[in-house]
């Protein structure tokens, strides 16, 4: 059931981390094509301008949660390093349970109302030209908490078999 659930949500975030490779190539040719239209042709659009922010900000909240499942976030890893597969599995789920699911929380916690009254006031760029949704980047917070917190209760189980030797059943 475990191996079934780790499963569930390595797929969703290998597909989420996939599109957001995609997402990537959109932004820098958005900025390409940002530049030359400035330094070539003297024009510019606030609201392009906006899109590579927006586009920024999704694929760095979205892609936490991927970079967690590939184990490419930073680590200070001077003792973990020559520890054993287990005793690395018990520091991967303490650190997840009273780090990464605490922080989590927290950040829930402290956005939410930041989220709902953008969502409330339908807020909108500043900018003239700027584009209409504020709001959906900001709620990119709220996204980027629950899949890092979804991918975070994955790396739990996925060490819970490696400490209970059930590793195997993963493959």
């Amino acid at each position: 059931m475990l191996a079934k659930l780790i499963q569930i949500i390595d797929n969703l975030t290998e597909f989420i981390g996939k599109t957001l490779a995609w997402l990537t190539l959109v932004m820098v040719l958005i900025s390409v094509t940002i530049v030359i239209l400035r330094y070539g042709f003297n024009m510019g659009w606030v609201a392009m301008q906006e899109s590579v922010l927006y586009l920024h900000g999704f694929v760095f909240m979205l892609g936490a949660a991927y970079t967690l499942k590939a184990d490419a976030h930073v680590r200070v890893d001077i003792f973990y390093q020559h520890f054993s597969v287990k005793s690395k599995a018990l520091v991967n789920i303490f650190g997840t349970l009273f780090l990464l699911l605490p922080v989590c929380v927290f950040i829930f916690l402290i956005s939410f109302d930041y989220v709902i009254s953008a969502w409330h006031i339908m807020e909108k760029s500043p900018e003239a030209g700027g584009l209409p949704f504020v709001y959906l980047s900001k709620s990119f917070i709220l996204l980027f908490v629950f899949f890092l917190a979804l991918q975070g209760i994955a790396e739990i189980a996925r060490n819970i078999l490696i400490i209970t030797n059930e590793a195997e059943a993963l493959n």
